[in-house]
């Protein structure tokens, strides 16, 4: 059994900064490459300031089978051997790193830019480094029948802004290159500079679709540190409305997936579902994102028993509409046809490269935060984990209905059997010197809040790894060997947030 790579931490557990241990940089990577190589997995790599020359590598890893989290951490210079050269897991993190910290990874396999700003978490020493410091890193293909296509950062439809460039030969594509960074707001330095009221607006934010997922990540990493403890029935809310943000979001990407294979019945009935579960989330919170609702301490809202009684009839009302349309559009020939055998990701290459959520489940690599590293209510209530095999945009679609399934039977009982209690408890001043990582079962997947105090009790350092972060790279890997027509279909199967990962 390979040993935990440093000292082992809970989700959402807090723990004094002084015991994370600070190994040399050989030790730190190599401690890496056996972890990964036993199991463990990347859950987040960022850089601190530990002094006006040096930078603090802190990393957390996660052995999702086992149940266990852990931290180690090493000091750099400006410059140091990479890491990414001993585990890919770490190589889009190195890419962070340099743009954020200014410290240069030799040896990266793949340098190339991940946001395009200038460092804003260097060491006060360490001057220069601008937006244009790393390039974006485009494959080039030579041969005179190859071609590249370039596709946005504009787009027709009402989408968030990326630039995909493709090589292609013919209709086959034969690279992917993904460029991001459109929407980078700064949403770190801001978590980490604004007062903890203001700066529950920007959790909100960070991800417009998953504004339970991230809020709850964020108010779990101030309430360890501030030593709250929510009541049974905040815990429940808090889980109810997780749920029906995936519910909203897995239905509404059927609808998507149906409209793009021209299956017109199945892409009509899913939208209105998902406009179901969104005025739900209404209902609980005043707006159809869940806005305002959780907050440190618990929830800002209550369920009344006239708002139970809705959301359990609600449920059983779309448990027999979701069922009949999902065996419309599940059973039609021409829609299987469609979605077996395109974008395919290896269960292999998923685990080499640390994908999570749904891309990681549909290639049979079980990873759930709710199963793997409880939290709240789930610690109580489980929710089995659905994965399929396939690792196409069918087995994508899959684990979508089987996570709604499993979705609605979970909301149906907890919103039965609400536990008593107050919403929300009292949540106080961080505590000094300490760290703790929140993480959170988003519809995308893991949703990670790692925060770091300092001796006043400030916030030192907030690192947000959206689990696009983990899965842009998946969509590069799935498409080279399809046909350009069939990156629109793949695309919408990852679905992958650009806010969420441009911060």
């Amino acid at each position: 059994m390979t040993p935990a790579p440093g000292v082992r931490i809970g989700n959402r557990r807090s723990a004094p900064v002084a015991g994370i241990p600070v190994l040399g940089l050989t030790e730190f990577g190599a401690q890496i490459e056996a972890a990964t190589a036993g199991g463990w997995r990347i859950v987040t790599l960022f850089g601190t300031p530990e002094t006006a020359d040096e930078l603090r590598l802190i990393c957390v890893m996660a052995h999702d089978a086992r149940g266990d989290l852990a931290v180690t951490s090493a000091l750099v210079g400006r410059d140091y051997p990479a890491i990414s050269a001993r585990s890919r897991q770490a190589g889009r993190f190195e890419c962070e790193i340099a743009e954020q910290c200014a410290a240069r990874p030799h040896g990266h396999p793949r340098l190339r830019a991940v946001r395009r700003h200038a460092p804003d978490h260097a060491p006060s020493h360490w001057h220069g480094g601008s937006a244009d410091a790393l390039a974006n890193g485009l494959t080039t293909i030579g041969g005179d029948e190859v071609h590249e296509v370039a596709v946005g950062p504009v787009h027709a439809g009402i989408i968030e802004p990326g630039h995909f460039r493709f090589n292609a030969h013919g209709e086959e594509i034969l690279s992917l290159d993904v460029v991001l960074g459109y929407q980078h707001r700064g949403v770190e330095r801001l978590l980490e500079c604004t007062p903890r009221d203001r700066a529950m607006y920007v959790a909100e934010s960070i991800a417009g679709d998953s504004v339970i997922a991230h809020a709850s990540a964020y108010c779990g990493a101030i309430e360890a540190l501030g030593r709250s403890h929510k009541s049974p029935r905040a815990q429940a809310i808090r889980g109810i409305a997780l749920e029906l943000e995936r519910l909203a979001n897995h239905i509404g990407d059927l609808g998507a997936l149906s409209g793009d294979v021209a299956y017109q019945p199945a892409a009509s009935y899913f939208g209105r579902m998902r406009g179901d579960c969104l005025n739900l989330l209404m209902a609980m919170s005043g707006n159809r994102y869940g806005r305002g609702l959780v907050r440190p301490g618990g929830t800002t809202f209550d369920i009344d028993a006239g708002t139970a009684r809705d959301i359990e009839h609600g449920m059983a009302r779309l448990g027999d509409d979701f069922r009949a349309t999902a065996d419309l559009f599940f059973g039609a020939s021409t829609v299987q046809s469609r979605l077996e055998g395109v974008g395919v990701v290896s269960a292999a290459t998923c685990i080499a490269e640390g994908f999570v959520g749904i891309v990681a489940r549909a290639c049979d690599v079980p990873r759930d935060v709710r199963h793997d590293h409880p939290y709240g209510v789930f610690r109580f209530a489980q929710i089995p984990v659905s994965t399929a095999w396939a690792g196409d945009v069918y087995a994508r679609a899959l684990v979508r209905r089987l996570e709604v399934q499993r979705s609605i039977a979970f909301i149906a009982e907890q919103v039965h059997s609400l536990p008593g209690g107050e919403t929300r408890a009292p949540c106080g001043a961080l505590a000094r010197n300490e760290f703790v990582v929140a993480l959170e079962e988003g519809w995308r997947g893991e949703v990670a809040h790692a925060v770091l105090t300092d001796a006043t009790g400030s916030v030192r350092r907030h690192k947000v790894t959206d689990p696009s972060f983990h899965n842009w790279p998946a969509i590069e890997v799935a498409m080279p060997g399809n046909q350009i027509s069939d990156f629109p279909l793949s695309n919408k199967s990852f679905n992958l947030s650009y806010a969420g990962h441009d911060l």
